[in-house]
C-alpha cells in the first residue's frame, strides 16, 4: 500500500487501542515499566530493532530506510510519563492505578510514534536511518538529561531532533510554532528559614520566622519588576509557604519556602538564582535567622533552531494546509525536549486537539484531572511526523 494518508489511518485505528492501554497503566519518572514494556514488545512484533534500559526505562529505535547514500540520522521523540493526579476525565479507559495518571498526553505521544514505526518500517520510503526515541520522566526527571548523561548520542547518533506535544488551546488539527524560544526553563528552589519559637504574646523574646518569610515572598518579585529587562521573560512563584502548627498563640521558629523559577535566557536565569540567595541569606541575617538555600534546575529552555522550524511548518502545511498552521506563542512552561536542542538542531511544535464541545475532556487543560488526550489526533500526529521523516531523508 503506497498511499500514505490511508495507511496511517489504519494503523492509527489500531494504536487507539495502545493509547488506552498506556492510560489505564499511567507511572512517572523512570518506573514507566508498562509503556517501555509495551513499547519493546510491540516494536519486536514488527521486527524493528530497538534497545530498553536507557535512563532506565527509555527505548530507542533505529528504522533504516531503502537507502543509506545520504548517511543522514533523524530523530523523533515521544514521552512516556505519567502525573501524580487522581483522573476525573470520566473515560471508560481512565487509569487503574489511584493517584497516577496520564494528565499530559504522553500516551498519545507515545502512540502517535509507535504509529509512525509502523508506517516507516512497512514503507522505507526515506534514505537514511530514523531514530524513534521514547523518553522516561520528562515531568520534572530531567529524563532528556539522563539518555544524554547515559551516552545517548554516543550509542544512537542522530543529526536532527523533532518532536510534538498536543495543545488543548488549539482546534483539533491546528499546528503552530516559532522559530527560537517556545518554552521556558523550569527550575525549583526551597528555602528554609530557622529561628526561636515562642509565646505569642512575648515576640520579642523569639526569631519569627513569618516576618521574614513575607519580606522574601515580596523581594523576589522585584527580580523580575526591577532587575529583568522588561523586553525579556520571567517568572518567580513562590508555590508553598509552611510555617505554624496552627496553634493561634505559638510563634514558630521554622519556616519553608518552595517554588519556580521560569525564563527564557541563561543570563537571566542565573542572575535570578543568585540575586535570590543573596536576598535570603540577607533577610535572614536582617532578622537574626538561619537560612539554607537550594536551587536546582530542572528543564532548559526550549529553542527551536530556524531552518527546523521551516521544515516543520513545511511538513506541517503539508498535512492539514497553510491556513491551519499558525505562529506559536512563547509560553513560560517546561519541557526537557530543550536538553536534546542544546546539542542537536530541531525543533518542537504542538498540534492541537480541543473539539467544538466545550465541556469534552479533550477541552481540559493539561495537568488537569480533567484531561485526555485525543485520540481523533494520532492520525494526524503521525501522518504529519511521517511527512517530515520523509521530507528530511528524501529518496532522489
Amino acid at each position: 500500500m503506497n498511499n500514505r494518508a490511508e495507511l496511517i489511518r489504519l494503523i492509527s485505528a489500531e494504536a487507539i487501542e495502545w493509547r488506552h492501554q498506556l492510560h489505564q497503566n499511567p507511572q512517572t519518572m523512570y518506573d514507566e515499566v508498562f509503556a517501555s514494556t509495551l513499547v519493546c514488545e510491540t516494536l519486536r512484533d514488527w521486527g524493528i530493532a530497538h534497545e530498553s534500559g536507557i535512563a532506565r526505562t527509555g527505548v530507542v529505535a533505529t528504522i533504516e530506510g531503502r537507502r543509506n547514500e545520504s548517511g543522514r540520522v533523524v530523530a523523533f521523540r515521544a514521552d512516556m510519563d505519567a502525573l501524580d493526579i487522581l483522573e476525573q476525565s470520566g473515560q471508560e479507559w481512565s487509569s487503574r492505578i489511584p493517584g497516577k495518571m496520564h494528565g499530559c498526553g504522553h500516551d498519545g505521544h507515545t502512540a502517535s510514534l509507535l504509529v509512525l514505526a509502523r508506517y516507516l518500517n512497512q514503507t522505507k520510503n526515506f534514505d537514511g536511518v530514523i531514530r524513534l526515541i521514547f523518553q522516561p520522566a520528562e515531568e520534572g526527571g530531567r529524563g532528556a538529561f539522563k539518555m544524554l548523561e547515559e551516552g545517548l548520542l554516543e550509542r544512537f547518533p542522530f543529526d536532527e531532533i523533532y518532536g510534538y506535544h498536543n495543545w488543548p488551546d488549539l482546534p483539533r488539527g491546528v499546528f503552530a510554532i516559532r522559530s527560537g524560544p517556545v518554552l521556558a526553563a523550569a527550575d525549583v528552589f526551597e528555602i528554609n528559614l530557622k529561628g526561636q519559637g515562642g509565646h505569642a504574646a512575648m515576640p520579642h523574646v523569639t526569631r519569627d520566622v513569618i516576618p521574614a518569610a513575607a519580606q522574601l515572598v515580596l523581594a523576589f518579585q522585584t527580580l523580575v519588576s526591577r532587575e529583568t529587562d522588561p523586553m525579556a521573560s520571567a517568572v518567580i512563584s513562590v508555590t508553598n509557604l509552611a510555617a505554624g502548627s496552627g496553634a493561634l498563640n505559638v510563634i514558630n521558629g521554622n519556616a519553608k519556602l518552595t517554588g519556580t523559577v521560569r525564563a527564557f535566557h541563561p543570563k537571566i536565569r542565573t542572575n535570578i538564582e543568585a540575586r535570590m540567595q543573596v536576598m535570603t541569606q540577607g533577610v535572614a541575617s536582617t532578622f537574626g535567622l538561619q537560612s539554607d538555600f537550594r536551587y536546582t534546575k530542572i528543564t532548559d529552555p526550549v529553542i527551536n533552531h530556524p531552518e527546523s522550524t521551516a521544515y516543520c511548518r513545511d511538513a506541517a502545511a503539508g498535512t492539514v494546509g497553510e491556513e491551519n498552521v499558525r505562529d506559536f506563542t512563547p509560553i513560560m512552561g517546561g519541557e526537557d525536549f530543550g536538553g536534546f536542542l542544546q546539542v542537536r538542531p530541531g525543533a518542537f511544535i504542538v498540534i492541537g486537539q480541543a473539539e467544538h464541545d466545550s465541556s469534552s475532556p479533550h477541552n481540559a487543560r493539561l495537568h488537569s484531572p480533567q484531561y485526555d488526550f485525543n485520540d481523533a489526533i494520532l492520525p494526524i500526529a503521525a501522518t504529519y511526523l511521517a511527512v517530515l521523516a520523509e521530507h528530511r531523508l528524501p529518496i532522489r
